[in-house]
Order: C-alpha cells, then structure tokens, then sequence
C-alpha cells in the first residue's frame, strides 16, 4: 500500500494526468500482489465503464455544449439579471443566479465557470467591480452545478455505491439552494462597497420581467423537464439526459435559430474530448478500487478511526476534513470512483444513510474545486479574468467559508439532504 501511495503522489507531482496518476499507481500495486493476472486490468477497466447509468455523462455534457452555442445560458444570464440585477452588487447577485440555473441542466461546475465566467466575468468588469471579486464569485457559484439535479457527480456516487439515482439528484435540492443562499448573502454584503447599478422604476422593471421570462421561458422549462421526466417514471436519468440533448438542440436550432448544422461536429468533438477524459478516469479508478478492496482498506480504515474517534460527530468532521483536502488536488470524478468505496462502508457503520454520505461527499469534493492550490475552477475562472492564481485565491475565500458552513449544516442535521429522497422513496 505504500508503493501505490507514494507512486501515486510521485506522479501527482510531475504533474502526470490524474488518470494515468491512478493507472500506473494502480498496476505498481497489481505487480506487487502475488499470483494476480495482469488480464485483470483491462477486465477491471472495462467493468468500470459498463454501466447504463453512465451513459448520461456523455448527453448532459452535449447539452451543455448545445446550450452555449444555441443561445440558452446568455437568455438565462439576461434573465437573472432582471431578477436581481437592480439590487446593490446585482450583478454578484446575477451571478449566482444564473448558475443556478445552468445547474438544473448541465450538472457539471466546469462547464458552469466557463459558460458563466465567459459573460458575466467582462460584464462585471465594466460596472466597476474587481477582476478578482468577479473571477472568486464566478469559480464559488459553479460549484452549484454539480449539487443541483442534474448532477455528474451524484451519477458517479449512484453508481459507486449502487444507491438511486434520482434520489440522490432529490438529495441535492436543499443544500445547493442553502449554498447559493450563502453566497447571495456574501455577495450582498460585498456589494455595499460595490458600484451602485443603475436603478430602473418599477414599472420599467415589471416590463424587463416579463420580456426576460417570456425570453428564456423556454431554457427553464429543460430542468423541469428533466426531473419532473424522472421523478414521474417517464424515464430513467439517463434517458432524460438524453432528452435534455434534444430539447437543447430543438430550441437552439429552430426557436432562437442561433445554433447552425455547421456548429455540430465541433460542438460533438469537444464533447466527446470531455466524456473520454471522464471515461477514462473512471476506467482507471474501477482498477484502483478493485486494489482498496483487495487490499481490505475500507475495513482496514473502518477499525482505526473507530478506535481513535468513539463519537459519530468526530468521524464526520475527520471525514469532511480529508475529503475537502483531497479535493483540492484531485478531480471530483476520479475522488468519488475511488474513495466511495473506501468511505462508504465506516460511513455506514456510525449510522450515515448512503444517500446523506452522497450529498456529503459531493458538497466537498466540489467545495475542492474552488480551493488552491490546485482547485480546476479557479484556474478557469483566473484565466478568463487575465489574472493570478493569487489574486483570486485571496479574493474566494469568504465564498468558500460560507460553502463549508453549509457543509456542516448538511454534515450534521441529515434531513435538508434525504428528507426529499425519503418522500420520494416511500410513494
């Protein structure tokens, strides 16, 4: 186990990709057993990716794609704005929530950063805010996507520990609404020192709502499509998401004619450039999560925090400790394929239900994704805004604070996260 370790965080450190990091880790540790085929491997990593539920990445990433292309996310940005846009600091405001409208489509806080960080990041420049306040507020926000449904990552949990997955997109609903109420309030209280947007008369405003609606009416009827689709049994999480395609391409093509047939075979090679970097993280994870279990880790883990930590809240917080550690530096995927089956079972013996430890797992690991030194959506972000990692790691932490406050509320008060799924397990 201490060859994988150190293979693993050798080649972490040359900066090797985070796949072949935990592929070559992977078969140093299989050299190492005795008497085990090294036929296992390709077995192990096709097993990995052969399942139905997977499927979905691939469509929910397409449909992110087609939405940008095809006009979507700019009439969901024009219509956050009209929501909230008028308030002091509105366009923080705007920020969060468009996000939280890409959330409930695309699922993925990449996509989110550079989608949203694209239109709102120069927007916000223009109206006297700073570059580093604009980027920190972007990279904080994206990390919406992956906790409201749809959500990647909840695929990649669902599928590790063979829990529901629309129940687990249910789990998602409270905290990331409580997230992105705290990042409203962080951005309220920064825009008191803020530029003063310019003010509209109410009768102005009640015209700018109804154009915005009637405008992007038709890109926030996709995420309730895509639940009330799974949520009423007219199809599984993976046929909505094949849905949610469709519906992107028939409303950015023919409705608001911005997406051309000339536009498709880009939009599916970045597509398909994205699903295989997922594919094959997944692929080499099952790998290294066949090692965990043979080398017995999960019980092996189980019984030294059970005897160095006796009370359930302690565990918890050593958990969210490490989890939020290990999400600075690895990739969310990669993180769930392997620990999931690791963490799992002690969440399990202190009395964790399976679905609570999802939306536990999937809140830190995304909270990762905006923390240095290695968080992903903060070098998209900073490099949209033309600034230093520095500059927006200062600037991010008073949303991030605000993120793992909720954390702990959805760590140690279970119902904002299975109380949903609960209701709807039990129909």
């Amino acid at each position: 186990m201490t060859l994988i370790g150190l293979s693993f965080i050798l080649l972490l450190i040359l900066g090797a990709p985070i796949a072949f990091c935990i592929g070559i880790s992977s078969l140093i540790g299989l050299l190492s057993l005795e008497h085990t085929p090294l036929l296992l491997l390709p077995h192990m990593m096709f097993q990995g990716v052969d399942s139905f539920a997977l499927l979905a990445v691939p469509f929910f990433v397409f449909a992110g794609t087609l939405m940008n292309a095809g006009g979507i996310t700019r009439r969901l940005v024009s219509f956050a704005q009209v929501l909230v846009g008028h308030i002091r600091g509105g366009l923080a405001l705007v920020n969060v929530v468009a996000s939280m409208f890409f959330a409930g489509i695309t699922g993925a806080a990449v996509a989110d950063t550079a989608a949203i960080g694209s239109v709102l990041i120069p927007a916000m420049n223009e109206e006297g805010y700073d570059l580093d306040y604009s980027a920190a507020i972007t990279a904080a926000s994206s990390t919406l996507g992956p906790i409201i449904p749809p959500s990647i990552p909840m695929i990649i949990y669902g599928v590790s520990a063979e829990q529901s997955i629309a129940a687990l997109f249910l789990a998602g609903i409270i905290p990331g609404l409580l997230v992105g109420a705290a990042l409203m309030a962080v951005a309220l209280y920064g825009g008191s020192r803020k530029k003063q947007l310019p003010d509209h008369c109410a009768a102005e405003r009640r015209k700018g709502f109804g154009r915005g609606f009637k405008d992007a009416l038709l890109a926030l009827f996709m995420p309730a499509i895509i639940l009330g689709g799974i949520l009423g049994g007219i199809f599984t999480p993976t046929e909505a998401a094949a849905v949610s395609v469709l519906y992107a391409f028939v409303i950015g093509r023919f409705v608001y004619r911005e997406l051309t047939l000339k536009q498709l075979p880009a939009l599916m090679l970045e597509s398909v450039v994205v699903t295989a970097v997922i594919m094959f993280i997944i692929a080499n994870a099952a790998i290294f999560g066949w090692l965990m279990a043979a080398l017995e880790m999960p019980q092996k883990l189980v019984t030294a925090l059970t005897g160095v930590f006796s009370s359930r809240w302690a565990i918890l917080l050593m958990l969210n400790l490490f989890l939020l550690f290990v999400g600075t530096f690895m990739e969310t995927t990669a993180s769930l394929i392997i620990l999931t089956p690791v963490l799992l079972p002690l969440a399990s013996r202190i009395g964790v239900d399976p679905i609570h430890f999802g939306a536990i797992m999937v809140l830190n690991l995304v909270i990762g994704l905006t923390t240095p030194p290695l968080g992903v959506c903060l070098f998209i972000s900073s490099g949209i805004a033309g600034i230093s990692l520095e500059r927006i790691s200062r600037a991010i932490v008073p949303f991030v604070l605000a993120a793992i406050a909720v954390l702990l509320l959805v760590t140690y008060i279970p119902a904002l996260s299975v109380w949903i799924p609960h209701l709807y397990l039990q129909r």
